[in-house]
């Protein structure tokens, strides 16, 4: 039987619910898609992009805390989560103006970015 997302250190229930919509649905799937593969595919489910979270993640999957990240790691982590983000806004379903999924239907119901 495979261990829930949340036997992942710093995986609590709000975002293991992020990663099961993402079609994430255990711990061994999210270990061996790997942090780049799993934040992408929780971007493009619609969840919200926080570095911090991104960061976190790498660092949990390698079993090290969250706030281990510091110098040229963190910076280099920067750099890898700006092109996920970016790679998310390009691949998005329906996505004409290079917004990830959730920032495509604020913008259709009228609450979206500002211009």
């Amino acid at each position: 039987m495979p261990n829930p997302l949340t036997d992942i250190n710093g995986i609590g229930p709000a975002t293991a619910e992020g990663f099961q919509r993402a079609g994430i649905p255990d711990a061994e799937t999210l270990r061996d898609m790997g942090a780049d593969a799993a934040y992408l595919a929780w971007m493009r489910a619609g969840n919200p992009p926080h570095f911090i979270g991104y960061y976190a993640l790498v660092m949990a999957l390698q079993g090290r805390p969250w706030n281990d990240c510091r110098g040229a790691e963190k910076a280099a982590l920067r750099e890898r989560f700006d092109a996920l983000k970016a790679e998310a806004r390009q691949r998005t379903p329906g996505n004409d103006k290079g917004h990830l999924r959730l920032e495509v239907a604020l913008d259709e119901i009228g609450v979206g970015l500002r211009r």
